[in-house]
Order: structure tokens, then sequence, then C-alpha cells
């Protein structure tokens, strides 16, 4: 996340969780595309 946002910046750990939130709701109209968790991970967008 200091990549992103910078070693002084305020936002929260949950930051990407909540974006990520967000595109899967932007998302979900969308027929053969989602966004799965990989546990330890992050994330990963799968075409189906």
């Amino acid at each position: 996340m200091d990549e992103f946002w910078g070693l002084d910046s305020g936002t929260s750990l949950r930051a990407v969780d909540v974006y990520v939130t967000k595109l899967r709701d932007k998302f979900s109209t969308c027929d053969g595309f989602e966004i799965k968790t990989v546990r330890g991970l992050g994330y990963k967008a799968v075409l189906l």
C-alpha cells in the first residue's frame, strides 16, 4: 500500500478491501467477470 498512497498517508489497512468491494458492485452486472479473493495473497480478476 505504501507504493500507492505513500508512507505518510493516513490510509487504513482496510482501504483496499473497500475499493475491491466497490469494484465488485460496479462489475456485478457483467457476465463472465468476477473478482476473487486469494487468501493470503490478495485479489484476482477471473474471466468465466
